[in-house]
């Protein structure tokens, strides 16, 4: 199928994202949202009003031309933050809450783990776990961890 931008985006003075649609409508204060931001993120992209109204669906950021994905990706990295964890360094305890160190694509962080629930199973292999402030952290594929985070991984899950 042959995708036509029907709509331009361009970023006011405010730093907000300003959508104009092929009728000639004025959205301001538009955020982009990713369908599936773990399993697929270049998939399925979806421009939202403020009042969570989508405006319009890329199926892929190479349908729209190279400004407006540059807006688009610039805007995502603003708002999304889930550093990926490459290494678990060290826990405080077994029980919880525990304190982890890790490394991730960020670098190194301790963070404090509530509780086993704050850890999510997605698609395997990946995980989610969730800090004591709610920031989330990625694990892509817990068997590609070395034998010393999969022990100590496999002691919570």
């Amino acid at each position: 199928m042959n995708f036509a931008q029907t709509f331009t985006l361009v970023r006011n003075p405010f730093g907000r994202l300003v959508l104009t649609d092929a009728q000639g409508g004025v959205h301001e204060h538009v955020i982009p949202v990713r369908a599936f931001p773990i399993t697929s993120p270049e998939s399925g992209l979806s421009l939202v009003s403020s009042d969570g109204h989508e405006l319009a669906w890329i199926d892929t950021l190479d349908q729209v031309d190279a400004a407006t994905r540059r807006l688009i990706e610039e805007e995502l990295a603003s708002r999304e933050f889930m550093p990926e964890i490459q290494r678990i360094v060290s826990v405080s305890t077994f029980a919880t809450p525990s304190d982890w160190t890790v490394q991730t694509t960020r670098g190194t962080t301790t963070f404090t783990l509530k509780g086993e629930e704050d850890i999510r199973r997605l698609a395997a292999p990946a995980l989610l776990i969730a800090d004591s402030h709610g920031i989330q952290f990625l694990i892509r594929d817990q068997k590609a961890l070395d034998k010393h985070s999969r022990k100590i991984l496999d002691r919570f899950l």
